[in-house]
């Protein structure tokens, strides 16, 4: 039996040389990929395999929880207007003519309108004249008393007089009834003419001195009406005075009420005038802030990138299409090329505290603001806190949360409530 021989003779061994650059090349992917695996899919694959949840920090905004001062604030736009818009008024019925057009710029105490009543004007005159009568009459008093004074002077001097006769004659009569001279009815006789004689020097005295009280009266019940005169007079005049109105402020015209030459009754509003010196911003504060609101609370009014001091003069005791009107002021003086209806940003202060635990202000407040997730070893942790007062810009941390804590203040929906969150680096 034949066969056909295989070709193994002609075959030989080709060794073939190693190649260690490629080795090395192989080594150096395998530790990558066992690098990757370790630090990257290992704690992804225990997490899921724990039940616990990954997200990547890209997704997180973070903050750490600071300490300082806090103040609590609302920022609101606010509508410039004048802080003095008086309104004038007729200060009797007439008829009014306009010395101005609305417009018009006015200085203080200038003459803006005229209004002519000649019923005012005819009886400030009337009251004028009773007032000179009874002035008139006032003088003619003085000098009847005056006259009388003197008349009554002169019976006082005679009865002086007759009393220094009699008391001469007395003295006569002592001497002679001494040596016997007289009859003792010629003595009693001077006796009694000397008391008639003091009888009659007191009684002119009494009477002279009611007379003067008479007539001391009677010139003051003329001088009391003298006077009730004078006054009715004087308020007359400042009411005819007061038909030139005058404008109370340096400002410009607001709207007129009348036409020219129309009948106005008294107290009848005519005309306004805005004092562009001084000025104060009307704000329309939330609901939600009423509570907070009160008289002389300090407020920042930005003009032209400036800050202005203001403060909270007045509010409103009735709530309005959900907000409550208010009224700012400026402190120390109203900015210049300020303009009637501008907006300008206003920021009340409601609260200011010092020494305070703080976050910055996020959309982690949309949730109850119960619990927060803080970053601790790699883990988004959920853990309960107690915020307290919130202002534009910060948020206060009562309990729960230790200063330089990082926390989570981006939305907290991406935690969907759990525990604890692997957060990815």
């Amino acid at each position: 039996m034949s066969y056909i021989p295989d070709t193994s003779a002609q075959d030989s061994l080709v060794v073939v040389p190693k190649n260690n650059k490629k080795w090395f090349v192989r080594a150096l992917i395998g530790v990558f990929i066992i690098f990757i695996c370790y630090f990257f899919v290992s704690p992804a694959l225990v997490g899921w395999s724990g039940g616990q949840s990954a997200i990547s920090i890209d997704k997180l905004r973070i903050a750490k929880v600071m300490k300082g001062d806090f103040i609590r604030d609302l920022a609101i736009q606010g509508k410039v207007i004048a802080a003095r818009r008086p309104v004038l008024y007729s200060p009797a019925q007439g008829s009014v003519t306009y010395l101005v057009d609305a417009g018009d710029s006015v200085q203080l105490n200038q003459v803006v309108a005229r209004i002519e009543s000649p019923e005012l004007q005819s009886l400030f005159e009337q009251e004028t004249t009773k007032l000179s009568r009874l002035k008139t009459q006032l003088s003619r008093e003085k000098i009847q008393a005056k006259q009388i004074q003197l008349q009554q002077e002169n019976r006082i001097g005679q009865a002086h007089v007759a009393l220094n006769a009699a008391k001469r004659e007395m003295r006569r009569s002592d001497e002679a009834i001494k040596n016997q001279v007289i009859s003792d009815i010629d003595y009693q006789k001077a006796k009694d003419d000397l008391e008639n004689a003091e009888r009659e020097y007191n009684h002119v005295n009494k009477e002279v001195a009611l007379l003067k009280e008479s007539q001391a009266f009677e010139i003051q019940t003329y001088e009391l009406e003298f006077n009730a005169q004078k006054v009715k007079v004087t308020e007359l005049q400042r009411q005819v005075t007061g038909l030139e109105i005058r404008s109370p402020v340096v400002g410009v015209v607001g709207n007129l009420n009348f036409e020219q030459k129309n009948t106005v009754s008294k107290n009848q509003p005519l005309m306004s005038v805005v004092d562009l010196s001084e000025y104060e911003l009307e704000v329309q504060i939330p609901e939600t802030y009423a509570d907070d609101l009160a008289i002389g609370l300090q407020a920042e009014i930005t003009f032209n990138d400036n800050a202005f001091l203001g403060e909270l003069v007045a509010i409103s005791p009735e709530i309005s299409q959900g907000r409550v009107q208010g009224k700012v002021r400026f402190m120390d003086h109203s900015p210049a090329n300020l303009r009637q209806n501008q907006r300008l940003t206003t920021r009340i202060i409601l609260e200011q505290k010092q020494n305070v635990a703080y976050l910055p202000r996020g959309q982690y407040l949309q949730k109850n603001g119960q619990y927060l997730y803080v970053l601790r070893d790699g883990e988004a942790i959920k853990t309960p806190v107690k915020l307290g007062s919130i202002g534009l810009t910060k948020v206060e941390i009562m309990s729960g949360l230790a200063v330089n804590d990082q926390v989570v203040v981006s939305n907290m929906n991406v935690f969907k409530e759990a525990q604890s969150v692997r957060v990815i680096q």
